[in-house]
Order: C-alpha cells, then sequence, then structure tokens
C-alpha cells in the first residue's frame, strides 16, 4: 500500500500525484498560497481521489460564503463517485463534509477525531479539526484533540512542527500563555513557514497587553507569513493592532493601506481583519478617512449570507451607522429570521449569541448608547459561539465598554474590564487603563460622553 509523506495509507498509486498530494497537505498546514495549485493538480490527475474531492468541499466550506455551496455540493458527488474505492480513514472525510453540508459541523469534528482515533499522526485530520473547531469557538477542543494525539508525532514527523502551532494557539486561547509562548517558540523553529504557530505567540503577547514584544517577535519574521494565502493579511492586523496600543496610529493606518487592506476583497476574513481594526481606531479618536466606504459598498451586497455570524457582524461593523440604514436593518432582520429557523448550527448561533449582537451593534451605530449597552450586554456570556479569537472578539467587548461609558453605566464598565483583565492573566492594555481613567472622571462629575479616551 503506498503512502503518504506522514506514513498513511493512501488510495493514489501515482508517484507524481502522490507528490502534489503530499504538497498539498503540507500547504493546508502551511496556509499556503499554492495550496490550491497542489490539489488541483491532484484532481486534474485522479479526478476519482474521494479524499482531495472532500478537501476541495471542506475547504469551500470554510470560506462561510453560500454561494459556494455548489461548488461544495459538486465536491460531495464526486467524492461519493470515488467512495467505493477509498480506504475507511478517506472516507470520514467525504462523511465529513456531507454532514457540514447537512448544517452540522460538529459532526464533522466528530468525524475527524474518529480518523484521528485510528491514525493519530493523520496530521491533515488534525488540522482539519482545529480549523472547524475554531470556527465554532471550540478552545477547550482545540486544546484536548491536539494534546491526546501528541504523544503519536515523533519529532522528525514532517508535521510535528505545525501541530506544535496549532497546540501554541490552544493554549493561548484557553489562557496558558507562558506554555503557549514557548510552543509557538519551537513550532517556528521546526517549521520556519509555521505563520500560525508565529501568529499564536502573536496572540500571547496581544492577551498579556505587551504590543512591544509583539512588535519585536513579529520582527524580521516576514518569512513565516509571506507565503500565506489571506491568512498574510490577518498577521499583519496583529501587527497594526500592536501600533494602534502604543499609541502609534499613524503606523496602524499605514498598514492597513499597504498590507492589511492590500487587496480590497470581500472574503469575511479580509472583511473582519478590516472593519475590527477601523473600529479599533474610531474608538481611540483616529480619523479614518474615507475607508469605511469601499467596505461598506461590499459587506451591503452580504446582508442575505447567513453563512457564520461572525462573518454578519463584522458586515454590520460596515454598515451600521455609516449611512447604510437599509442595509443594516436588512441584515439584522435576516439575523433574527434564520436564528427562527435554526435547522443548522449556523442559525442556532445566529440565534445565540447573533440575535443581542447584531442589535448592540444596531444601536451602536445609531448612537443609542443604553440600548447598545444593554444588548451587547446580554450577548457577551456567548459571544465565544460566535467563533474566532479572543483578539478578533475584543473589538465587541471594546464596543460594549465604550457605549457602558458613554451611557454613565461606569459600575457595569468597571466589572466588564475586571473580568476582561481576569481573562488577560491580570495584564492590561493602553485601552482598558485609559478607560479606567475615563470611569473615574465620569465618578468625579466629569462629562465622558464625548468619547473617545486618549
Amino acid at each position: 500500500m503506498t503512502q503518504d509523506k506522514f506514513g498513511q495509507d493512501t488510495s493514489l498509486s501515482c508517484a507524481t500525484t502522490l507528490a502534489s498530494w503530499d504538497a498539498a497537505q503540507m500547504g493546508v498546514l502551511a496556509h499556503a498560497a499554492a495550496t490550491a495549485d497542489h490539489l488541483g493538480a491532484v484532481l486534474t490527475a485522479a479526478p476519482d481521489f474521494a479524499l482531495a474531492q472532500a478537501i476541495k468541499g471542506l475547504s469551500v466550506l470554510m470560506l462561510g460564503r453560500s454561494e459556494l455551496l455548489p461548488m461544495a455540493q459538486d465536491a460531495l458527488k464526486a467524492a461519493r463517485a470515488g467512495y467505493s474505492a477509498a480506504l475507511p480513514r478517506e472516507r470520514k472525510y467525504v462523511d465529513a463534509l456531507e454532514a457540514w453540508l447537512a448544517g452540522r459541523p460538529s459532526r464533522a469534528v466528530v468525524l475527524m477525531e474518529q480518523v484521528l482515533d485510528v491514525d493519530p499522526c493523520d496530521a491533515l485530520a488534525m488540522k482539519l479539526s482545529h480549523g472547524i473547531r475554531f470556527i465554532l469557538g471550540d478552545c477547550t477542543g482545540m486544546r484536548a484533540s491536539v494534546e491526546r494525539v501528541m504523544p503519536a508525532y515523533a519529532p522528525d514527523h514532517a508535521a510535528r512542527g505545525y501541530l506544535l502551532g496549532c497546540h501554541a494557539f490552544a493554549l493561548e486561547e484557553t489562557g496558558s500563555y507562558e506554555k503557549a509562548g514557548i510552543a509557538g517558540r519551537q513550532a517556528l523553529w521546526m517549521a520556519p513557514d509555521d505563520a500560525w504557530g508565529l501568529h499564536a505567540v502573536a496572540h500571547v503577547h496581544e492577551m498579556m497587553g505587551d504590543a512591544a514584544a509583539g512588535l519585536n517577535w513579529l520582527e524580521g519574521r516576514e518569512a513565516a507569513w509571506s507565503h500565506c494565502n489571506n491568512f498574510r493579511y490577518h498577521v499583519w492586523w496583529h501587527k497594526a493592532l500592536m501600533h494602534l496600543d502604543l499609541g502609534q496610529a499613524d503606523q496602524a493606518l499605514t498598514l492597513y493601506d499597504t498590507e492589511v487592506r492590500k487587496d480590497k476583497t470581500d472574503d469575511y476574513r479580509d472583511i473582519s481583519n478590516a472593519t475590527s481594526l477601523l473600529m479599533r481606531l474610531e474608538l481611540e479618536g483616529v480619523a479614518v478617512g474615507n475607508r469605511w466606504e469601499e467596505l461598506s459598498e461590499l459587506c451591503a451586497n452580504r446582508t442575505e449570507d447567513g453563512s457564520l455570524i461572525f462573518a454578519d457582524l463584522h458586515y454590520l461593523l460596515a454598515l451600521s451607522g455609516r449611512n447604510r440604514q437599509a442595509e443594516t436593518k436588512r441584515l439584522v432582520r435576516r439575523i433574527h429570521a434564520d436564528a427562527q429557523k435554526r435547522d443548522t448550527e449556523a442559525q442556532e448561533r445566529m440565534a445565540t449569541p447573533g440575535c443581542d449582537a447584531a442589535n448592540g451593534l444596531e444601536a451602536f451605530g445609531e448612537g443609542n448608547y443604553a440600548l447598545a449597552f444593554t444588548h451587547l450586554c446580554r450577548a457577551r456570556g456567548t459571544m465565544q459561539l460566535a467563533g474566532g479569537s479572543h483578539a478578533q472578539r475584543d473589538v465587541f467587548e471594546r464596543m460594549t465598554i465604550d457605549a457602558g461609558l458613554r451611557a454613565g453605566e461606569f459600575d457595569a464598565v468597571e466589572v466588564i474590564l475586571d473580568d476582561r483583565r481576569a481573562k488577560r492573566a491580570g495584564g492590561e492594555d493602553n485601552y482598558a487603563l485609559a478607560r479606567r481613567t475615563l470611569i473615574a472622571a465620569g465618578r468625579q462629575g466629569l462629562d465622558v460622553h464625548s468619547m473617545p479616551a486618549e
């Protein structure tokens, strides 16, 4: 039986096609821009290779775009055509694609874990379980999954570095910051192109409120993410956040223009980078010019998608308060309508935390800060279910805090700040320190409604 780069049996027999498949798998682990080309070569040479078709479909679903569902369905159809010739391990991937298309990505995770039960060194299953759990906001599951297979990875395993990168990120998201930093550095030493591991360390610095150390970590390591697909924009986003936290708004805006928003796509991940950065800048009183306009235009066309609440909430950032009242209301109504259906896991998240979060963002854009604070506070306890990372969701936490300050809810805001500090192992960034100063001013009877803070 032929084996792939990770020592897994494969139904492929052609050496050339197998080399392309190995390159595709390594590309998935490294978030490489060339991954699609390698996968395309495999599918051209072996269109009946069910596993590759399943990976194509799953990759499409991760893009969170409803108009691409037919492409994922076609991939499932092609995968089913080669199902009988597939190995049992490979069939699990096809079943995972079918489960996600049925609206149950958590079932896809279960199937990937079943692959790992038998083949813990299946790095592709490890990465997919990790990635889908990330979308679902399951950080404890990410950590448990990686840690249970880690003993099976020998030091010379081709995916060992990428496994450590996933472990670093899971450690950071579960609050083990020191361990995360160690694991992320080791990951990058073993796999110099492991952008995920590198960015896990950036997350550690974000959560610890140490932007200067974060910039020092990223400086000179551009090769670790320059080869990436649009994930490279996300790493630049982290760098821009660090500059902003240090009060270097000009540098943050420069990175926005030259890197974060270099390609003006409507990919929800690119939109989330852009909208959350602009919102953070505005909360700090920085004028961002006309940068919202192109985002608002793109997001106005995404109001009916409904693939991911994480995406919808970032679309709302570009619509609410941007002279897009009709599109804002359309998107909020659609979120509520999906929440009533609850036929899929995506719709369940439209209900919780989606409805309250959407209402809060709409009210914030309208300047109704008391109402915004009420709704955003209701959403806080379940925002993890929106997916993404703590750093990504922090824009909504900041808006909750700022809405509360503008509404004069100083005691409630202080509780949120204390909770935010606890999640950051007792550390605070300049944003939080500035808000505590505003609370003190507000309690002395000074007007803090004319936010933002300086």
